[in-house]
């Protein structure tokens, strides 16, 4: 009786301790849990439109520390470190026992370490939690730590810790940091020489660091070939192979691309682990390569950026803000793609294009280039000098400066600015001035950005598009009238894009335009083909002069470079649309074979006055009429057109076409093809011409 009460308060004792040693252990495991919330302190990343990584920023310490997930790394990278740091990772609960065992007996009969017992666990726990000193105490807290952390995370977010916060030297952390510092690359396909190296040099990252100590690098390597349970991973013969491998003697930088762009991503929206942009990486580094390039041709206090578009998208592709960001000669954290600045002559193709859509001109019409006054404003050519009568194509193609004011002063500087509108587009005028004839010579201020947007709605088709900021504005096709019509825009890409290409560049199936800026302060050139559109800005930011650069000379070969090295394949610009016709002077109306005409629509006589005689005007049907003809039906009526003014004869084209026959009579009459939009405009004996658009239904 008297020992079995014994045994029950020996077991009560036992049970009590058991007990209060759980509790204890829960409730210093509860008091007293890991500091995983500042393992998460990482680099933040500004990643492409793939995912790829453009720049990284260190962490508040200066760390270089990346996060890694198992999907980032090698596959047999993770089987090489397992097998040679912690064979039964996915056995034990922190700790194992079993090497534990190893190393003791191993101390006891060597009388030294041989090989140690600390699992992946517990170097996760010195990494998370760094100890000062290595002492026993320390070495118990490691355990316990590793403990509690096998309670809280999977095994497969411990390797991902271990994978982000395993040291390399200097500041690197974590595996993909290293791989991209040593071997320039990320760590996903990792040669076995490379993969052992990596698994090697955590263990002791001053003393292995290739740059520094190659030798103690190979040596450690070499280690982690021979280990048995490495062997079995790399496959016969390819460890001894490796072994011949040299190590990197240089730590590389990692990547920082597109500077502006994530500078202001950071700016925007700080505290983010990742920022994904619509860049391309590929087309980045070619476009950064050019700018280096270019620059070192250029004046010390000159900068240039450049933006690449998709044109069906809105998407940034490509963006330099500055050719070298920490060059403060060029002012080089200046971002020069948002800057407004003159946009000198590349805002004339979208004059000609008004006058094309409005049947002012063909590209074969005749123009005066010769001194004009337009009410005290006299615009003169690039050169000072004058070419005399030219046609409308060679005006555009030449870039000469009085062609491109007659017609704006016939299709009307607002109506110009209402177009750029159209495409979200908004040039900036000087304080307290309306819309005139100087702002198709660059008389306003543009962005690169918005000039790209612009120049995007003329390789989309007309259709506009929302040039994004390559972060948080996000692309857009809009859903607003187009910018002008596609015959307008087939009449300017076909001029553009039969340009020569500038000096020591090879034709490139692109249409561009250059432009310089009054002054030589601006140097332009905006390129585009069937889906991508480039521009290219060349100057000082402080404004100031460049005395000889130009567009075609200074801006142009960049453009060129940049698009051919680009990487995106050319697109043929679209054929031509219904209506889209090059004419011979000869197979012109009469009325386009010469233009002259003033903004009023009056004819300009030989002494520089006009005649009474008022423009064509369309009274019947009214501009965005939508007229009822039967179309659903299958059985359309004609529609009856009615016009005042002008001098008869009349042609009406409907979409581009002609009419049947030249009439002198104020109606006539036109049955569509189908139901939707439609373009009808007159043409008088004048030239003169009137267009409106309805809606047939």
């Amino acid at each position: 009786m008297k020992r079995r009460w014994k045994f029950t308060i020996g077991l009560g004792a036992c049970l009590f301790m058991a007990v209060s040693t759980y509790a204890g252990l829960e409730w210093a495991d509860r008091a007293y849990p890991p500091p995983l919330d500042s393992a998460g302190v990482v680099s933040a990343e500004v990643l492409d439109a793939d995912g790829q990584l453009l720049r990284a920023f260190a962490t508040p310490e200066g760390r270089w520390r990346l996060k890694t997930d198992v999907e980032d790394v090698d596959p047999r990278f993770l089987a090489m470190l397992i097998g040679y740091e912690d064979r039964r990772f996915y056995a034990h609960g922190g700790i194992d026992l079993r090497a534990i065992g190893r190393a003791a007996f191993q101390l006891l009969t060597n009388g030294r370490i041989v090989s140690g017992a600390s699992t992946l666990s517990m170097q996760v726990a010195r990494l998370i939690e760094p100890r000062e000193t290595r002492s026993f105490s320390a070495k118990l807290l490691q355990v316990a730590r590793a403990i509690q952390i096998e309670r809280r995370l999977t095994k497969r977010e411990i390797l991902q810790l271990y994978l982000t916060h395993a040291p390399y030297g200097g500041n690197i952390e974590g595996v993909r940091a290293a791989s991209l510092a040593w071997f320039g690359k990320e760590p996903k396909r990792l040669t076995v020489a490379e993969a052992a190296l990596l698994v090697a040099l955590p263990q002791s990252p001053e003393q292995r660091r290739p740059d520094r100590h190659p030798q103690a690098a190979i040596a450690a390597r070499e280690r982690v070939l021979t280990r048995a349970a490495v062997a079995e991973v790399t496959g016969e013969g390819e460890a001894e192979r490796a072994e011949d491998d040299p190590v990197p003697r240089k730590r590389l930088q990692l990547p920082a691309y597109a500077a502006h762009l994530a500078e202001a991503a950071i700016r925007k929206r700080p505290g983010a682990e990742d920022y994904r942009s619509t860049l391309k990486l590929g087309i980045q580094q070619r476009l950064e390569d050019v700018a280096r390039e270019a620059s070192a041709r250029l004046a010390p206090k000159v900068s240039l950026a450049m933006v690449m578009a998709d044109a069906k998208t809105g998407e940034i592709v490509g963006e330099v803000g500055s050719a070298n960001y920490f060059d403060a000669g060029r002012s080089g954290w200046i971002d020069m793609t948002r800057v407004l600045r003159s946009p000198g002559s590349t805002l004339k193709p979208f004059i000609y294009g008004l006058a094309f859509e409005q049947r002012l001109v063909s590209q074969e019409t005749m123009i005066e280039d010769r001194p004009a006054d337009f009410f005290g404003y006299r615009p003169k050519n690039f050169d000072m000098t004058y070419q005399g009568e030219v046609t409308v194509r060679q005006a555009l193609q030449l870039s000469l400066n009085v062609p491109a004011v007659r017609l704006l002063d016939a299709v009307g500087p607002s109506r110009l600015m209402i177009r750029f509108r159209r495409a979200d587009v908004h040039p900036v005028l000087p304080p307290n001035e309306t819309p005139g004839l100087a702002i198709g010579l660059g008389g306003v201020g543009i962005t690169l950005k918005d000039l790209v947007q612009a120049y995007a709605a003329l390789a989309n088709g007309g259709q506009p598009v929302r040039v994004g900021n390559g972060i948080d504005e996000k692309p857009a096709v809009l859903d607003n009238e187009a910018l002008l019509e596609p015959q307008a825009i087939w009449n300017v890409t076909d001029i553009l894009s039969d340009l020569l290409p500038p000096t020591g560049a090879r034709r490139l199936g692109i249409a561009y335009k250059t432009g310089t800026s009054y002054g030589y302060r601006d140097a332009w050139s905006v390129g585009y083909d069937g889906r991508y559109v480039l521009g290219v800005w060349v100057g000082r930011p402080d404004n100031g002069a460049v005395p000889g650069i130009a567009g075609y000379m200074t801006a142009a070969p960049i453009l060129f470079e940049a698009f051919s090295r680009s990487g995106v394949p050319i697109t043929p610009h679209p054929a031509a649309p219904a209506g889209a016709v090059r004419l011979s002077q000869t197979e012109l109306p009469i009325g386009q074979r010469r233009f002259s005409m003033t903004a009023s629509g009056l004819i300009r006589s030989a002494l520089g006055g006009g005649t009474r005689e008022p423009a064509p005007q369309i009274v019947y049907p009214p501009e965005g009429a939508k007229v009822d003809l039967g179309a659903e039906a299958g059985d359309m009526s004609p529609l009856v057109l009615k016009l005042q003014g002008g001098r008869p004869p009349f042609r009406w084209l409907a979409n581009g076409k002609p009419l049947a026959e030249l009439s002198r009579r104020r109606t006539n009459e036109w049955l569509p093809e189908g139901a939707g939009f439609s373009t009808l405009t007159v043409i008088d004996a004048a030239g003169r011409a009137a267009s409106v658009r309805v809606f047939v239904e």
